[in-house]
């Protein structure tokens, strides 16, 4: 019996989809240790943020987790999402819930393993990228180098980050312009624009 097969036994909370073809749907989301889903009031805000960008976006998520940004994307009409996962339970719990949806291949896939090696093989552009890493692992200057270097986010894409405060002052490139913030003392989230002018880091 493969490992994921008791995953249905491990499952400890639900995610919501807010709103589109799949509005107030719930999914099951594994135990998975640093788990952390976005809550449903984040989201909202993140995707009033991204009305304009969604309908039609070919979308990144590059530590999908529970994968509650990309569901609530492709609910919105996004064309298609890639998600990136290291976790194997995580892996297993995604896969159920693009069945449970009855989300096509061509709409969603799944690249299991390491971020920053996977994006270096990436080909294609995004029009939209969520990065919300693991906390405490400094992971946003390196991933958001890799994503300037290699131009995976379209021009006038947008790019969306969630890290604790204290990770918050990452650098940018010089041709990402911030759109939305919206900070707490523990959480920062920010949407960033691209426009394609340079690679300097501001």
């Amino acid at each position: 019996m493969k490992r994921g097969v008791k995953l249905s036994k491990q499952l400890t909370g639900s995610i919501r989809i807010i709103s589109g073809r799949w509005r107030g749907t719930k999914l099951p989301v594994a135990n998975v240790t640093g788990l952390r889903p976005t809550t449903d009031r984040n989201k909202e805000t993140l995707f009033n943020w991204l009305m304009p960008y969604v309908n039609n976006a070919n979308c990144l998520d590059v530590f999908a987790g529970s994968g509650g940004l990309g569901f609530e994307a492709l609910s919105r009409y996004a064309q298609s999402v890639t998600f990136i996962e290291l976790d194997k339970g995580a892996i297993v719990n995604l896969q159920q819930n693009l069945q449970k949806l009855k989300i096509s291949s061509e709409q969603a896939t799944i690249l299991p393993g390491n971020a920053l090696q996977l994006l270096a093989g990436l080909n294609q552009q995004f029009d939209l990228i969520f990065l919300d890493p693991p906390f405490h692992q400094n992971l946003l200057p390196p991933i958001i180098q890799l994503i300037d270097e290699l131009n995976l986010l379209t021009e006038d894409g947008v790019l969306y980050i969630e890290s604790e405060s204290q990770a918050a002052d990452y650098k940018i490139p010089a041709n990402w312009q911030l759109v939305k913030e919206r900070q707490s003392s523990q959480l920062c989230s920010r949407l960033y624009r691209c426009n394609r002018l340079n690679t300097i880091y501001s």
